[in-house]
């Protein structure tokens, strides 16, 4: 599969589509000086690519009553039971990610709750899945850094 050549207006266009998914293309055409179906056709070209893959929504989990964050790091007795496990996190709404990793942990969770209590509750849903042989939790004091352009201008540079 050959690589997906963006120019300088792909990139702009994303730049705007990442700062908000709902900007009409008619917005983001006058502000680039081009037709909104070229903005339409290039958005297009590049969902086709995979680059673009849908839209979501930013929530305030704050305002929403989901403010506390743990990471919640997961040892399995097994690891041929990841597979079974992730299918049980996923059950668990409050597990907002989750990945498969190398070192130390076999999985990795973010999980985002009401408060301690609420965070424990959850926690104790995951010891109790089976196949996993313990938990290590961590608690998120602030996010710091939450910034999905920083990388994209990076990979833009790199092309």
């Amino acid at each position: 599969m050959a690589k997906f050549r963006l120019d300088e207006v792909d990139h702009q266009i994303l730049d705007m589509l990442i700062d908000n998914t709902r900007t009409p293309f008619t917005d983001i055409a006058k502000k680039l000086l081009i037709s909104a179906g070229t903005v339409h056709v290039r958005v297009k070209k590049m969902e086709e690519a995979g680059i673009i893959r849908g839209s979501s929504l930013t929530l305030d989990y704050v305002k929403l009553g989901y403010s506390f964050i743990a990471y919640v790091g997961i040892f399995l007795e097994k690891t041929h039971q990841t597979k079974f496990v992730i299918e049980r996190l996923n059950e668990i709404p409050n597990i907002t990610v989750a990945h498969v990793t190398t070192g130390k942990f076999n999985i990795f969770c973010k999980v985002r709750a009401k408060d301690t209590k609420h965070a424990k509750d959850i926690i104790f849903r995951v010891d109790d899945i089976d196949g996993v042989a313990r938990t290590e939790t961590m608690i998120s004091l602030e996010e710091s850094i939450n910034d999905k352009k920083r990388l994209m201008h990076s990979i833009f540079n790199e092309m």
